[in-house]
């Protein structure tokens, strides 16, 4: 009977053993879900960098090589050199007909203000024509008035002889009755004869008055003449003078074409545009180098970043601006902190259920197996904040847990 209260007694605790690790492993498997659920993970991640392709603006040979592959270099520091003898014939080829032009266009601006001088005095003689006709126009007036007045004379000086001479017709007879004077009749007379040499006076005044306005017209008219022959000058002057918009004109396209020759002079020596990592370096020293053809990679160490894909379910507990932990298979002891930057949007559509689908620009990430549906995963980019730029390479392989938000401030 004690052996089997004790055998009883055993069979309880392994009971409770058992329930107690069953619990514990429960437990255990709820906080690593919550853990997982809560800090997303994944170790389909790498490294990534900006990186342009070095390729020479101009053509040439290369005559000066700075750099061996791999190398490090700072912003500003030479990378190599082009030959830039063509280029600087140019550029003084370019400077020198500029040159010329300006030349041209003094020579043509003292052309042109000589004609602008032969126009000012085609003008002046111009407004002296005017002043002339203006002159001779006031001296037709005053002569139409002399002949108006010698007119207005020639009526009194007839007036007064027609009176004188029906006062003498009227006297001559009451002389035999010597009503009248012999003395009277003479005064009749010689009056008479003064009127008559009056009248013949008046109208000589009248012919030469008449003659004078006829002289006067005649200048009238000359002068017009005169008038219209220097309004023709002037215009035929004004005709003569040129412009310089047509030389002024090529002035910008000469200095274009110095602009132009001096930016590929410049380009003849080329720079590293910022801190970087010379890679994949396909040139040496006497080799022709094309425009626009990459002669190397050159990898921007300033900023780094991973770009890590997670499951389609997890992004929804991925956000910008969460803090993560970032590991690198070269240094897996060493964490570094990052920051989700951004979380894509799209990926190649699977071929396997959409068919073949050209999407150009798209991420390719595929799914690892073929019969069963898998999750897609989705990039998501997340920006080193710290570490040496040396301790890392682009496209390694790397591992992301995403921490929450620091803080506890959403967007931070």
């Amino acid at each position: 009977m004690p052996a089997d209260s004790e055998h009883a007694r055993l069979h309880m605790v392994g009971r409770a053993i058992s329930i107690g690790v069953i619990v514990c492993t429960v437990i255990t498997a709820l906080l690593v879900l919550h853990e997982v659920v809560s800090n997303p993970r994944t170790d389909d991640a790498e490294v990534f960098a900006n990186f342009i392709g070095m390729a020479p603006l101009v053509n040439g040979p290369v005559m000066h090589l700075y750099v061996m592959d791999n190398e490090w270099v700072r912003a500003g520091a030479p990378l190599f050199d082009i030959d830039d003898r063509p280029y600087a014939y140019a550029l003084a080829h370019a400077r020198s007909d500029q040159s010329a032009l300006e030349g041209q266009i003094g020579d043509e601006r003292r052309l042109i203000a000589g004609k602008s001088s032969g126009v000012d005095v085609a003008r002046a003689n111009a407004l002296s024509a005017e002043a002339s006709l203006a002159r001779s126009a006031a001296a037709v007036e005053e002569a139409k008035a002399d002949v108006g007045n010698a007119e207005a004379a020639v009526e009194r000086s007839n007036a007064e002889l027609k009176y004188a001479s029906d006062n003498l017709h009227r006297i001559e007879p009451l002389l035999t009755r010597q009503f009248v004077t012999v003395d009277q009749v003479d005064q009749a007379r010689t009056l008479e004869i003064s009127r008559t040499q009056a009248a013949n006076q008046a109208r000589s005044q009248l012919a030469l008055a008449e003659a004078g306005l006829l002289a006067s017209q005649a200048q009238y008219k000359q002068a017009q003449a005169v008038l219209e022959q220097s309004h023709q000058q002037v215009e035929e002057a004004t005709h003569n003078v040129t412009t310089l918009r047509p030389l002024e004109g090529q002035l910008p396209g000469k200095q274009a074409a110095i602009d132009n020759a001096l930016y590929d002079f410049d380009n003849c020596h080329v720079v590293a545009p910022f801190d970087a990592r010379v890679t994949n370096l396909t040139i040496s020293q006497g080799d022709y180098a094309n425009a626009g053809k990459a002669v190397f990679t050159l990898i921007d160490t300033r900023t780094w970043w991973v770009v890590a894909n997670f499951r389609e379910t997890q992004l929804h507990h991925i956000h910008q601006g969460m803090r993560a932990d970032v590991y690198v298979m070269s240094h897996p002891t060493a964490r570094y902190n990052g920051v989700v930057d951004s979380v894509g949007f799209g990926v190649t559509p699977d071929t396997d259920l959409v068919g073949r689908l050209s999407a150009p620009g798209l991420p390719d990430i595929q799914r690892t197996l073929n019969w069963v549906h898998l999750a897609s995963r989705f990039p998501v980019r997340i920006r080193i904040l710290n570490g040496p730029s040396d301790d890392f390479r682009l496209g390694e392989s790397a591992t992301v847990i995403i921490r929450g938000y620091a803080d506890h401030e959403p967007g931070k």
